[in-house]
């Protein structure tokens, strides 16, 4: 059976010659939405009808040393004028160009869409992203406009090579808009059937479109290999390392993210390392890079990235552990005590970090992240232990802690036993 299409968005056919090559006047946004036009029109269904307006919720913040120093926000939708059709895209370029734009502030936007842009609309924002270093671009949308065509694809590609970031909206960014855009008069964000369903499909198309190799943990994993009890519940299986990261701007803008887990005789921190080592990242730049790990380092590791880190001085480096592997050991004390003398912040992941571990890296089919039982009592009594570990107190002598690092691999019989 044909499925239901959507009609081509007001004022602009699929890809229209010269629609959207010009500029529209410029106009003002509006504050809000109603509840009944979001509602309607930010519908995430599969293949929608009827919906041939185009909403653009937006916020921008103006970056200042690196953390948002203003931000504004606001509502445009497509319009057609007698002169010139415009999408809402190509609305707030307008505006945002004649209004904020200066070529001496950093801006990073957020878009929050009906639809996902046209082929016109995204070789447009694309070559105002190439021509504009200075503005980074994170883009959410409810529906894939037209994902079965070749052109639509190529526009969404196109913004991805542009350094946009693409993405669906889950359920944590239809009650974000709910909360900052709609008129909601107090009433609580109510999801719609089908909508975590529909999201799940939507997002697997957008991953073929964008070629994403990064093959997302399942739930189970997650939570098996994550959790941070202090026994393995049962029924009992071998708890892995896992090492989840992302790449960042100081602006918070993400360059690039992904997942290994250990191989034989190449474990996943060495895995990571290569990977950073191979993006040939610019020394005048600077960059963060947050790491989420089931275990801590071994003093192999631990070495590894401290060398690693050494002489960047571009680099940021921070490592969030679920849990402390043989720490009751010296010499994997002192591994992540020799991470601490060479400035990588390690700390242990808390509720926050197990949820946007859940966000980022997990095929979470839209659920939102659910705690396992006494998540936050394990995530403190292992804190508690890390203190104690990097207390300067109990550092012994770091020139001799070196040298213990450099006694190569513990052995797999005896220190592999839990499965690392």
């Amino acid at each position: 059976m044909e499925p239901q299409r959507p009609r081509q968005r007001a004022g602009l056919g699929l890809a229209s010659k010269g629609g959207c090559s010009q500029r529209p006047r410029i106009r003002n946004p509006v504050e809000w939405l109603d509840r009944q036009t979001f509602s309607f029109h930010f519908r995430n269904l599969s293949f929608a009808n009827g919906r041939n307006c185009s909403y653009l919720c937006y916020q921008v913040e103006r970056l200042k040393h690196c953390s948002p120093d203003s931000s504004d926000w606001g509502v445009f939708q497509n319009r057609v004028y007698p002169e010139t059709p415009c999408h809402a895209e190509l609305c707030f370029l307008s505006w945002f160009c004649a209004k904020k734009l200066s070529p001496y502030e950093q801006y990073h936007i957020t878009w929050f869409l009906s639809w996902s842009p046209c082929l016109s609309c995204a070789e447009q924002v694309a070559a105002f992203l190439k021509e504009n270093r200075n503005v980074r671009l994170s883009i959410f949308a409810a529906r894939l406009y037209y994902f079965w065509k070749p052109e639509c694809q190529h526009g969404l590609r196109l913004l991805h090579h542009q350094r946009a970031w693409v993405r669906l909206m889950s359920l944590r960014e239809f009650k974000y808009c709910w909360k900052n855009f709609v008129y909601n008069q107090g009433m609580p964000f109510k999801p719609w059937k089908k909508l975590r369903k529909n999201y799940q499909f939507l997002a697997a198309k957008l991953q073929e479109i964008l070629g994403n190799t990064m093959n997302l943990l399942k739930k189970k994993v997650f939570q098996q290999q994550f959790g941070n009890q202090h026994r393995v519940p049962r029924p009992h299986y071998r708890r892995k390392t896992y090492l989840c990261y992302q790449l960042k701007q100081l602006d918070g803008f993400t360059l690039d993210k992904g997942c290994f887990r250990n191989k034989k005789h190449r474990h996943a921190e060495i895995r990571f390392i290569d990977k950073i080592t191979s993006l040939n990242l610019d020394p005048n730049q600077s960059y963060k890079i947050i790491c989420y790990v089931t275990w801590s380092p071994c003093p192999t590791c631990a070495r590894e990235l401290v060398d690693f880190i050494n002489g960047q001085d571009h680099l940021s480096l921070q490592i969030f552990a679920s849990r402390l592997y043989f720490h009751w050991f010296k010499l994997f004390q002192r591994g992540l005590q020799q991470l601490q003398a060479a400035q990588v912040s390690v700390a242990v992941m808390t509720r926050s970090e197990f949820e946007d571990c859940w966000e980022e890296f997990v095929d979470n089919q839209g659920m939102p992240f659910e705690s396992w039982d006494k998540l936050e009592q394990y995530s403190e009594s292992i804190s508690r232990r890390l203190r104690q570990i990097l207390l300067p107190s109990n550092w012994n002598n770091l020139e001799d802690s070196f040298r213990d690092l450099r006694l190569g691999s513990p052995s797999p019989s005896s220190l592999r036993s839990d499965s690392r």
